[in-house]
């Protein structure tokens, strides 16, 4: 409990004591956190992938409080949506697969209102993994509980280490951005999109069908992945220029 408080004060007054000492060709970028025994904690790739290009990490806490959940709303330039459990089903109004691992009612609670107020003020957001998974449910989406029993095994989503293919639409941002339409990407997720939700849409999918990224309709910066560019660090190029356009869109965001 203490380090988590800790933490937030240091984020807290951080971010409430206004943008005049950031420099200005570094956004502030906000990470959330995965929360598990009174404690916050996010894999440091994240940091180091923003950080490394040109951006600054802030790593968010969870809270309660709806004026802490504002500030960092107004405050912040960018937004990471990073990994984690699950997103409990009765959210998108599902019951339940066996193999749901839901996330702790502190994390949902807090998110689903970040997210759904970032989203208004078009502010660029990169969704990974459950990012983006989380994303399309705020939006009206549902998901694919478990794609091993419910799509099949042709591809292994789950094997962190293990790459597979995905293909990507040739008129989107994320073709423009990985100067691609294919692509091999690390995986770890059980879960897919299934539905999708309003002001979204598909723009790339694996060998099995399972959409591996989402973008924005109404052409605000928003990339959401189902795999992990900030594991990539064998592969910096791919990595560098998904967090290099979400720090550029940040930066043009603020001016």
């Amino acid at each position: 409990m203490k380090k988590a408080s800790i933490l937030f004060c240091l984020v807290l007054i951080f971010i409430t004591a206004g943008c005049s000492t950031v420099p200005e060709q570094k956004p502030l970028i906000g990470i959330t956190s995965v929360y598990k025994d009174y404690s916050n904690s996010v894999n440091f790739n994240y940091i180091k992938a923003v950080e490394q290009n040109n951006g600054i990490p802030i790593i968010l806490p969870t809270v309660e409080n709806e004026d802490t959940i504002e500030i960092y709303v107004k405050k912040l330039d960018g937004l990471v949506l990073i990994g984690g459990a699950d997103i409990p089903p009765s959210a998108y109004g599902q019951t339940p697969h066996p193999s749901v691992n839901i996330m702790a009612d502190e994390r949902y609670n807090f998110e689903r209102r970040l997210i759904e107020k970032w989203l208004n003020t078009g502010k660029p957001t990169l969704g990974i993994c459950l990012g983006m998974q989380f994303t399309n449910v705020v939006s009206g989406g549902t998901l694919i509980q478990d794609i091993p029993s419910q799509i099949g095994q042709i591809v292994d989503h789950r094997c962190y280490q293990k790459l597979h293919k995905i293909t990507i639409d040739p008129s989107s941002n994320l073709a423009k951005i990985l100067n691609t339409t294919q692509a091999n990407v690390y995986s770890a997720h059980h879960q897919a999109v299934k539905d999708i939700g309003q002001n979204l849409k598909p723009v790339a999918e694996s060998d099995d069908g399972i959409v591996e990224a989402l973008e924005r309709t109404d052409g605000n910066f928003g990339l959401f992945l189902q795999w992990h560019p900030e594991a990539m660090t064998n592969n910096l190029d791919h990595r560098n220029a998904i967090f290099s356009a979400l720090i550029k869109a940040s930066l043009n965001s603020r001016k």
